[in-house]
């Protein structure tokens, strides 16, 4: 599973905010061309052999809190969750056509999974 590689390669990098930030970004923007190239090369809407958009969401959902091993733990099952769940907007943006839908669905459960930490951080449960 690609989104728990990438909390532990989150734990055992650990880069810094402003380096996490850049690291997002480019993967975003990268995956997102990757995701248009391969879905078009497959003939599948978002196959299950693209994962890039997992890594973008998982390194989301902890880009603003400590990437302690709680932190990635907690980050990871609730990235897991909003990712199956597919809230609104999840839900939508995923029939997006191309890379663009690929990604984003993933990028809104990893936003909903790092405002649940800031959450819980600032009421003190992590």
């Amino acid at each position: 599973m690609a989104s728990a590689a990438t909390a532990a390669l989150l734990w055992l990098v650990a880069l810094s905010w402003p380096w996490l930030t850049v690291a997002l970004l480019a993967v975003i923007l990268i995956g997102t061309w990757a995701a248009d190239v391969a879905e078009r090369a497959l003939e599948v809407k978002d196959p299950g052999a693209i994962v890039v958009d997992e890594v973008a969401g998982m390194t989301l959902s902890v880009l603003l809190v400590p990437l302690t091993p709680t932190t990635l733990v907690a980050g990871f099952v609730l990235f897991r969750i909003f990712d199956v769940a597919k809230p609104f907007p999840a839900n939508v943006v995923q029939r997006l056509p191309g890379g663009l839908g690929v990604m984003l669905d993933d990028l809104v459960a990893g936003l909903y999974a790092l405002l649940l930490l800031l959450l819980a951080r600032r009421i003190g449960w992590l």
